[in-house]
């Protein structure tokens, strides 16, 4: 029994000894504004809608080849259903690749966030992109078109502004894609016989 204490208390010992020693503080490593940037973007999900994906047998893929360049401007709208939304009833359906979404304020599409200067963010300023999110107005412009649902831009633009700088040094490095997102298509109103 003595030997069995002695261990015991070596154990002991020998733990408090390797947890309170003074260990070397983890090597702290700055990350630039573009790798900030691109981390932020994949957790919040931006592929999902803004990334057009790839149909395989077994899955869905992004399409790496048009990464964020938004709803393919070539892609056909597929016939949109007979839904009735509202509260107690559906909200909202995508289409197959989440690049284009249906719901009481219409039919949206996501944007092209490449650096293209004709289709996508390539002619904004880093203060209309933030103006943007923190509005929701597109291109940060009061007057503007509502930024339309499924965009969580009031969660996005919450972020400090050095994360949102972040984000747009990110997709200002990203190769521009020529990709010509469609207009949102207002609700359709009923017509009245």
């Amino acid at each position: 029994m003595n030997n069995f204490v002695l261990f015991l208390v070596s154990a002991i010992l020998l733990c408090f000894a390797f947890y309170a020693s003074p260990q070397a503080p983890a090597k702290m490593t700055r990350t630039s504004p573009v790798e900030r940037g691109k981390m932020l973007v994949a957790s919040r999900g931006c592929n999902n809608c803004h990334t057009p994906k790839i149909l395989t047998d077994k899955e869905t893929q992004l399409d790496i080849t048009r990464l964020l360049s938004g709803r393919p401007a070539d892609d056909e709208l597929p016939d949109l259903p007979a839904i009735d939304f509202g509260p107690g009833k559906w909200g909202a359906v995508s289409s197959y690749d989440r690049t284009a979404f249906y719901g009481p304020w219409g039919v949206s599409f996501a944007a092209n966030l490449t650096p293209d200067l004709e289709t996508g963010l390539g002619s904004w300023s880093e203060q209309m992109f933030i103006q943007a999110l923190r509005t929701g107005k597109h291109m940060g412009a009061t007057q503007g078109r509502s930024i339309l649902r499924p965009m969580p831009w009031q969660e996005i633009g919450s972020l400090p502004d050095e994360d949102l700088k972040a984000i747009w040094a990110y997709l200002r490095s990203l190769r521009p894609v020529k990709n010509a997102v469609p207009d949102p298509i207002p609700p359709q109103t009923p017509s009245i016989d």
